[in-house]
C-alpha cells in the first residue's frame, strides 16, 4: 500500500495533493514524513481556485495505514510462506507459495511455528523445521530433521479419516503435553500417562477424540493406550479435529519415534523432540503445519 500511495503523493497524481521539500517552521497544513512535506488543496469555485485547507489528519491517516509494519500483520493472523530449506526465507502471502516454501496460517500473536513437510504425499518420511518470529521476519530455529509420519503418508487436504494411516495436512495448534515419564520442564500443561489412561478413537463413542480415564469413563472400542514406552515417553497433543467430528480422525500427536512410521502422528528422536517440547510456549501461540510442498 505504501508503495502505491507515496509515488502518487510525490508525483502529484493523487487529487489535490502536492509534495514539497520540508522546511522547519512552515505552516501546520504540511505534514513531515522523513524529508518530504505534503500540502493538501481543495478545488473550489467555478474558476478552479484553490483553497489551502488543513488536512494533516487525513494525510496522517493514510500514512498510518500504509506504514503498518509486517509485525502487526503477523500478529493479526497473517498467512506466511516459510522456506524449509536454506536460506529459510519468509514472505507474507495472499496466494500459493513457491518451490521449497510451505504456507502457514499464523494465529493472532503467533511467534513460533514448526513445519513437517515432504514432496511425495505417499512417503512416510518428512522434514521437520522450527521457526520463531522477531517482529519483522521469521528465523530458523530447529532442523532440518528427519521426521516420520503416517504409514500411508499425508492425507489429501481435508480428507483425513479414522484409521487410514495418514497424517492430516493443515495448520494446527497444540492442546497440552503428556508422557509416561515425569514432566521434562515444558511450558505447556503436562499430563502423566498412567496405565488407565486411553485416547478414545471410536467414531461411535460420545468421547471420541478425547483423553479418557477408563476407571471412570468408557473409552469406546479399541482405544489408544497412553501408557506406551517409548513412543509416549514424551508427547504433545496436536489440536486436530477439536470439533470431534466422528470419523474425521483422532489422536494426532507429536511424539517420540521408534524408528518406524506412525498411524498418523509425527515422530522425532527423543532428544530432538525434547528440545522442541521445552521450546514451545503457550504465550507464543505455536502452531504445527503439516503439508506436501512442491
Amino acid at each position: 500500500m505504501l508503495s502505491t500511495i507515496l509515488p502518487q503523493l510525490h508525483s502529484g497524481r493523487s487529487r489535490g495533493v502536492r509534495s514539497l521539500p520540508f522546511r522547519p517552521g512552515r505552516a501546520a497544513s504540511r505534514l513531515k514524513f522523513d524529508t518530504v512535506c505534503f500540502e493538501y488543496f481543495v478545488p473550489v469555485g467555478e474558476q478552479g481556485a484553490s483553497l489551502r485547507a488543513l488536512k494533516v489528519v487525513t494525510v496522517a491517516a493514510i500514512l498510518a495505514v500504509a506504514l503498518t509494519p509486517a509485525a502487526a500483520s503477523a500478529a493479526s493472523g497473517a498467512t506466511w510462506c516459510l522456506e524449509v530449506i536454506a536460506p529459510y526465507a519468509s514472505t507474507l502471502t495472499s496466494a500459493t507459495c513457491g518451490h521449497g516454501f510451505v504456507q502457514v496460517d499464523v494465529p493472532d500473536g503467533g511467534t513460533q511455528v514448526v513445519t513437517v513437510t515432504n514432496s511425495r504425499q505417499a512417503s512416510t518420511y518428512a522434514v521437520f523445521n522450527g521457526f520463531y518470529f522477531t517482529g519483522v521476519t521469521w528465523h530458523h530455529q530447529w532442523g532440518p530433521w528427519t521426521a516420520r509420519i503416517g504409514y500411508n503418508g499425508f492425507a489429501s487436504p481435508g480428507q483425513k479419516t479414522e484409521g487410514d494411516g495418514r497424517t492430516p495436512q493443515g495448520t494446527y495448534g497444540f492442546q497440552f503435553m503428556f508422557g509416561v515419564n515425569p514432566n521434562p520442564a515444558v511450558h505447556f500443561s503436562w499430563r502423566h500417562a498412567y496405565t488407565y489412561d486411553y485416547w478414545d478413537d471410536d467414531p461411535a463413542s460420545p468421547r471420541y477424540n478425547l483423553w479418557t480415564d477408563i476407571r471412570t469413563q468408557n473409552a469406546g472400542a479399541h482405544p489408544e493406550p497412553m501408557h506406551q514406552v517409548p513412543v509416549y515417553n514424551y508427547a504433545a497433543v496436536i489440536g486436530y479435529n477439536i470439533a470431534r467430528t466422528p470419523g474425521a480422525g483422532s489422536a494426532i500427536f507429536l511424539h517420540v519415534g521408534n524408528g518406524g512410521d506412525t498411524a498418523g502422528c509425527v515422530s522425532l528422536p527423543q532428544t530432538r523432540l525434547l528440545e522442541v517440547l521445552r521450546w514451545l510456549k503457550p504465550t507464543a501461540h505455536p502452531v504445527i503445519t503439516m503439508r506436501v510442498i512442491s
